[in-house]
């Protein structure tokens, strides 16, 4: 009988990645429910779910995101929801007998001034970038959890930290997404537009570390495999760089060839921000989608999915 895999989150990115992952496995039986059919929120509504589909395995790619704009304006909503979501999921799957619950997260759970490059050691021993810290909060409380369920119950419940995703189906809100899609909507539409010049926020020097969402969804793939994964392993690349020479690879990627302006009064969030990825590496995975051919190739998902009409925007 082929294994029941519960995908939780499966329209979002990390989720579709997961899906087209898993699509050619004939040994798995993969269960969805729309936002709709399952409100993670609400706890007897999970417990019912739990209950009568009863999945081996669970994957939680639930969640509610968005960049620094949306995190810094609604920081009750972000850690109420990913912490209700976490919270019910975790408790049913170890309730109705769930064999694997892989839980994940975000690099955000670490420090703000974390020694660099951030370890998994680093959790919990200094102060959290304030723009996310409601998000922030709420994962580590899941990542927590399933470590606590594992300790107490000897559940194989572990936990994953991607760092900074960016892929096919991310969300391209001008106000609500992440780095890259917001960079890669306003790069495109000026080079449509032959604009002048780009105002991208801060000052361009912070760090981040981006990771395709392909070699995320093959980290899951390999880590569901290991008999003994740590509690928590860190996920990325191992290498990061300035937002400013992010930007020019996206117009580039774009065809975008006017003026790049830094607006620094804007917020720059945390200054520094790449994994160890250590930890991950010595159980045998490594990311293989270089960024410029990552970029490139989700430029082209996002012209595909504008002239299609299936672009993601909320």
């Amino acid at each position: 009988m082929p294994q029941k895999i519960f995908v939780a989150g499966h329209r979002g990115m990390v989720g579709s990645a997961i899906l087209r992952r898993f699509a050619h496995r004939d040994d798995l039986q993969v269960v969805t429910r729309t936002r709709t059919e399952l409100d993670l929120c609400n706890q007897a509504a999970v417990n019912k779910f739990f209950e009568s589909e009863r999945p081996d395995t669970v994957i939680f790619a639930a969640a509610k995101v968005g960049g620094i704009h949306v995190n810094a304006t609604y920081p009750a909503d972000f850690a109420y929801d990913n912490t209700m979501m976490a919270a019910n999921a975790i408790h049913a799957a170890f309730q109705t007998g769930v064999s694997r619950f892989l839980f994940l997260g975000s690099t955000c759970i670490y420090p703000r001034m974390a020694p660099q490059p951030i370890q998994e050691d680093a959790l919990l021993t200094s102060p959290l970038e304030e723009t996310n810290e409601g998000y922030a909060l709420a994962k580590i409380m899941g990542l927590k959890l399933c470590q606590y369920y594992r300790q107490q119950h000897g559940a194989l419940f572990h936990s994953a930290m991607p760092t900074n995703l960016y892929g096919p189906g991310d969300n391209y809100h001008p106000d609500n997404s992440h780095v890259i899609p917001g960079l890669i909507r306003r790069f495109d539409d000026a080079a449509k537009e032959n604009a002048n010049s780009v105002t991208v926020w801060g000052s361009g020097k912070p760090r981040r570390e981006f990771l395709h969402v392909d070699d995320l969804a093959a980290a899951v793939e390999h880590l569901l495999q290991l008999e003994n994964p740590p509690d928590w392993v860190n996920v990325g690349t191992g290498v990061d760089l300035t937002i400013a020479d992010l930007a020019r690879k996206i117009a580039d990627a774009t065809g975008f060839e006017g003026q790049i302006v830094q607006d620094a009064s804007k917020p720059d969030g945390t200054p520094v921000k790449c994994t160890d990825i250590s930890r991950i590496r010595s159980t045998g995975w490594q990311p293989t989608i270089r960024l410029d051919d990552g970029l490139t190739q989700t430029v082209a998902d996002y012209h595909h999915r504008i002239q299609s009409g299936e672009v993601r925007s909320v």
